[in-house]
């Protein structure tokens, strides 16, 4: 409030002991006490009057919303979405950000390499079906185990 330092109170002390007298110093101090209490009374009421006005007129759920709104972490994580939304729909085999066959992209080199290796896959796929299928049919089922027999001798 005021920038006033130990040195000066001491200073205005000593002043006012010349000026006022020891026998009414106290008294001047006591009085100058009430006044700023006096001062402050009045400073909290209308603070109080200011907050409870305040309230009544719903300014601290605007202020509130505001703040919400206004939050930098939310504002980041929705220019992040906004940012990302368009990549959420984005297909390698589109062209230019439009829907098109899934080769129309491809150069006639990439396009035949594509289908070199889909056929590949393809073939190892069936492949790998076949002997699997061939490996059941030669196993004999496997039955529950049996239990194991107790040596009753003793």
């Amino acid at each position: 409030m005021f920038d006033i330092g130990w040195s000066e109170l001491l200073l205005i002390g000593v002043v006012a002991l010349i000026v006022v007298g020891p026998k009414d110093l106290p008294r001047m101090f006591r009085t100058l006490g009430e006044f700023t209490g006096k001062a402050r009374k009045m400073a909290r009421e209308f603070q109080n009057a200011m907050n409870d006005a305040a309230k009544e007129s719903g300014v601290g759920d605007i202020a509130g919303d505001l703040k919400k709104m206004s939050n930098p972490k939310d504002l980041g994580m929705d220019a992040i979405k906004d940012a990302t939304r368009d990549l959420s729909a984005w297909s390698p085999d589109e062209a230019d950000g439009a829907a098109a066959k899934p080769d129309a992209g491809l150069s006639e080199d990439r396009a035949a390499a594509k289908a070199k290796i889909e056929a590949a896959t393809e073939a190892k796929a069936e492949a790998r079906r076949a002997s699997e299928a061939a490996e059941l049919a030669d196993e004999p089922e496997v039955s529950a185990p049996a239990a194991p027999e107790t040596d009753k001798t003793t």
